[in-house]
C-alpha cells in the first residue's frame, strides 16, 4: 500500500494507535540510543591506533584513549541511569528491573575498558556490548 491510497493519512499498521509522541517514549529513546552509541564507540576505541596512522580524524581519534574509555563507560551506565529515572517517573517499579539487569551485562565490558584492553582484547567486549544492546533493549521494551 502506498500513502497515495490512504488519500494522505498514513497507513495502518503497528505504530498507527500512537499518534503522539510522550514524554515516556522519547525517554525511553535516551538508553537506546546511548547503548547503539556506546558499540559505535568501542569500535572506534579499537580502531585508534590505524585510524591514527590513516589520518582520519574520528571522534575517538580527537578524544584520545582515555577519554573515549571514559565516554564508552558514560554510555553505558548512563544507560541504565536513565531507565533508573524512567521508573521512578513512571512509577512503574518493574522497569529498574531491567537496569539493574543492564548494569549486571555491561559490568564484564566496562571492567575490560576499564583495564585498558587494546586491539583484539577489545573484540570481546565489542560482542558484549552488542549483546548489552540486545537483551537490555528487549528487557526495558518488555517492562514498559
Amino acid at each position: 500500500m502506498t500513502l497515495a491510497s490512504h488519500r494522505g493519512r498514513p497507513p495502518k499498521g503497528l505504530l498507527a494507535g500512537l499518534e503522539r509522541v510522550t514524554g515516556l517514549s522519547v525517554a525511553a529513546s535516551v538508553p537506546v540510543g546511548l547503548l547503539a552509541c556506546g558499540l559505535l564507540v568501542i569500535n572506534n576505541l579499537r580502531d585508534i591506533p590505524t585510524d591514527t596512522v590513516a589520518g582520519k580524524k574520528t571522534l575517538a581519534v580527537r578524544l584520545g584513549d582515555a577519554r573515549t574509555r571514559r565516554l564508552y563507560m558514560v554510555m553505558m551506565l548512563g544507560a541504565a541511569a536513565v531507565i533508573v529515572v524512567i521508573s521512578f517517573a513512571d512509577r512503574r517499579v518493574a522497569v529498574i528491573v531491567s537496569a539493574v539487569l543492564l548494569v549486571a551485562l555491561a559490568r564484564i565490558p566496562i571492567q575490560l575498558v576499564r583495564r585498558g584492553a587494546t586491539g583484539r582484547d577489545l573484540i570481546p567486549v565489542l560482542g558484549a556490548t552488542g549483546r548489552t544492546q540486545l537483551v537490555g533493549g528487549v528487557m526495558f521494551a518488555a517492562m514498559l
